[in-house]
Formats: C-alpha cells, structure tokens, sequence
C-alpha cells in the first residue's frame, strides 16, 4: 500500500468501509508528513493538530458503527485561508489585517464539514489574493515541492503545494483570475475552476469561485458533489442542480475542440509549454476529436483595464485601513495599487467595462466548440521570491492571459498536469467548457487523464532538485 497521505479519497473511503485503515491512522500520518515538509513549504496556517485527531476519531467510530456522516467522513481536507471557518482568523495573507476568529464557516467550508471531511488546517495566499505566488507579508513564503527555489503559483499557494506534496487527498481553493489553475498547473495537480455560482460562496463577487485541488480527476468531482449543494449567502449563485458528477465516462468521437496556443495580450508561452500542450491536444485527436486553431479574444485593453479595475478596487481596501495596518502590507502589492490613487470615474468605468468586453467576445468566440484547450500559463513556476513572473507592478499579469477571460465569461476551466520541462517542473493544460458544462469538463479531464503518458512519481522532498534554499 502507498503511504497513506498520498492514497486519494476515493481509496481512503474504501479502505474506511473495509475497515483496513481507519481515519484517526489517516489522520495521523497525514500530520507527519506535514511536521517533516512544513519547515521547507511553508504551506499551512491555524494547523490544529489536536482538533483534526478528535474529529478522526470521531468519524472512526462512525465508521465502526456503519454510520458514515456523510461522502467525505473521515477524509482530511485542507482549506484555502481566504475562504472563512468558524473560530479561525481570516488574515488574508496579508499582515495588515486583523486577526479576528471568523464567526461562522463559509458555504464551502460548511458543505465540506457536513460531509465529515476532516479540516485540519488553513492554507496560505499572497496579501488579499492579489498575486499569483506565495509572497504573503503574513506568510512564510511558500514553495513548489517540485523545487523549492521555484513558486507553488497563487493566490491558491499553499493548496496546490500541499496537493502535490502530499498533505492529504483534497484541498480547497479560490479563483478570481486564475488562482486555481495556475499553481495546479505549476504544482502538477488537478485544479478545477467552476462555472461561476456552482459552488456557494461569501462574500461573492465578479469572477471569484471556490473550487477543488486534488491529484485526480475522481476526487475532484467527490469533492463537487458536496461543494455544489446550494447556500443562500451567496445571491450570485446558480439555482440546485441534478448532476451526477462522479459519470465521468465520455466519448470524444466528434467533439469539437479549440486549440488557443497565444492567449492575445501577455506574455507568449514558452516553446516547452506549446509543445506539451500540442501533444495533448494530438492525443484527444487520435481518440476522435476534432481540433482546430482557436483564435484568442483577449485584447491588451481588455486586460489593462481589468487591471486598473482591480488596482482601484485594491487601493479602496487599502484607504479603509488604519494608517499603522495599511504600512504592513506587502511592497508591490501596496506599489500597484497606489498607481490607481488618483484614476477619475470615466477611466475606472471603462476598466470595468472591459469584463464586459470579455463577456462578449468570449460568447462569440467559443460558440463553435465544445472545448477550448490552452496552456495554463505561459511558463513553468518561476523564482519563489518573485511575486511575478514580470516582478514589475507595471505588468503585473502578464501571466494570467489564458486564465482570467474566463472567470469573466463564468465560464468552467480545469489545468491538469500534460508533461514537464527538461529542468522537470510540471506543465499545466488548461480545458475549458461551455458554461455551465462542469460536468463535461470533468469528463474531458478523466479522459485526458487516462490518455496521458504515466506521469513522474510525486515529489518527495529528498531529490536534489528540491533541497535548494
């Protein structure tokens, strides 16, 4: 049997219902592996070491009585720190903020609770979940198991690093621009950004979901069957749906994909990058998909003025804090927003309304297809101490053009792992659906993933190329 930390939910059920493991052993080893690979990750926060193993022992008498909670008894589950639960501060990966116990859990959390999933710690984000690293003037700062030099990507950061170092089987996430998918891809795990409103969540807003980061495809889907349930805090989500997630069985004879190797406006994507995502791309193909070139609908206006959007909104946030907490926050997160401090009306409007723009473009664009294939980002994970690919405030998100027109469009876009580079860091294949099609992109991404080259053993930390500092 593989350790148990790196067994998927879908295993540890059945070794639960068979009574050959039980969710207190689970529980245990799942904090070992913690204990000897935080010191280098720097991926957890509010870990609870002794409230996780009371609740394992109380989902294992459950289990010995046959009475299961619910889908997910027993199994640990890590949650993303910008997602609320009850009795645990929210800091926002910023040391600006106060450190008040949350009240309540949020809709996401509160559905993997019903469940009887085991949440035994908080993950980490950048300051406000504004950066696509684990830079964070809260924080530690987080690093990609796969090499400790490089980002685990963000805001996402201690999800996807926790994923794929093994922290347990589910981990939760949120995504505004592509804070799932990038350090999914980054971090060589599974990431699913759902349609907007498919998962409940508060406070919501234009663009942001929560939403699974898991190693398989399976476990991705078990998670959405609990987390799609309906909660009325969230106004903007979608009416119940009946949707049988785990029927991820699909045939790929003429479904119609788009190929989107150049995103429009940001940085061009990296021959390696092109190149793995090409050969997915040949491998649906082959199955009997028909591929054809998808021509990008992101415009530099449109992201420029997203861009002003969010710094304005940014600097806002900032202006309501006390002048002794707003000096804490994080350099470059403060630099790119005080760049909007003196923007009038009429230029944050037509910011605004370049998600509209998207929106349409979007629509128009993907009316052909079934499928749109793309790189999750245009390059491999870069230095952890950047905050950026670019490091200019400037251009801040010069790495998000294939990921942010689609939390705009609402949307449904997974990333999973399609090859490596020659340094071997993970490359991240972005799938995206119809709206509101999740379903269908599950079913595209287990089909991918039963199609795809075997893939590299998970890291273990004790390589070379993961013992630099």
């Amino acid at each position: 049997m593989a350790d148990l930390p790196d067994l998927s939910a879908v295993e540890l059920l059945r070794l639960y219902r068979d009574r050959r493991a039980s969710p207190v052993e689970v529980m245990t080893a799942t904090l070992s592996r913690v204990e000897a690979l935080e010191p280098r990750l720097n991926a957890t926060w509010a870990l609870d070491p002794d409230a996780a193993l009371n609740d394992a022992r109380a989902a294992e008498a459950r289990w010995a009585r046959g009475e299961p909670m619910g889908p997910l008894d027993g199994v640990p589950v890590t949650v993303k720190e910008l997602i609320a639960t009850k009795g645990v501060a929210k800091p926002l990966g910023s040391a600006a903020t106060d450190l008040a116990p949350e009240p309540a859990d949020a809709p996401p959390a509160a559905r993997l609770r019903d469940a009887g999933a085991v949440i035994f710690c908080k993950t980490t984000s950048p300051d406000f979940g504004m950066l696509s690293s684990g830079l964070s003037s809260f924080h530690k700062l987080s690093r990609n198991p796969w090499d400790v030099s490089k980002t685990p990507g963000g805001s996402s950061a201690g999800a996807g690093a926790a994923a794929a170092a093994g922290y347990g089987p589910l981990h939760l996430g949120t995504d505004i621009g592509g804070s799932i998918r990038l350090p999914a891809g980054w971090c060589g795990v599974y990431g699913l950004k759902p349609s907007n409103g498919r998962i409940p969540i508060d406070p919501p807003y234009i663009g942001r979901v929560a939403g699974p980061m898991t190693r398989t495809v399976v476990d991705a889907a078990l998670m959405m069957s609990v987390l799609s349930a309906p909660d009325w805090r969230d106004h903007m989500s979608l009416p119940p749906a009946e949707i049988d997630w785990l029927d991820l069985d699909f045939d790929l004879k003429g479904l119609r994909i788009g190929l989107m190797l150049d995103a429009g406006a940001g940085a061009p994507a990296e021959p390696e990058v092109i190149d793995a995502v090409i050969a997915a791309a040949r491998l649906l193909e082959a199955q009997g998909a028909v591929v054809e070139s998808f021509a990008p609908f992101l415009t530099r206006e449109m992201l420029d003025g997203l861009d002003l959007f969010w710094r304005v909104r940014s600097w806002s946030d900032i202006t309501a804090l006390a002048p002794n907490q707003a000096e804490r926050i994080l350099p470059y997160i403060d630099t790119w927003a005080r760049a909007a401090k003196d923007a009038d009306g009429l230029s944050v409007y037509r910011g605004f309304h370049q998600i509209h723009r998207m929106r349409e473009a979007g629509a128009k664009a993907f009316q052909p297809y079934d499928f749109v294939l793309s790189p999750t980002a245009p390059m491999p994970a870069f230095a952890a101490e950047l905050p950026s690919p670019t490091n200019d405030p400037g251009r801040p998100f010069e790495h998000i053009g294939f990921t942010v027109p689609f939390n705009m469009t609402e949307q449904p876009a997974a990333s999973i792992n399609c090859g490596y580079t020659a340094d071997g860091l993970p490359i991240g294949l972005q799938i995206v659906g119809r709206r509101f099609d999740d379903l269908g992109v599950l079913r595209l991404s287990r089909a991918y993933e039963l199609l795809r080259p075997p893939q590299r053993p998970w890291p273990r930390l004790d390589d070379e190329a993961t013992t630099q500092t």
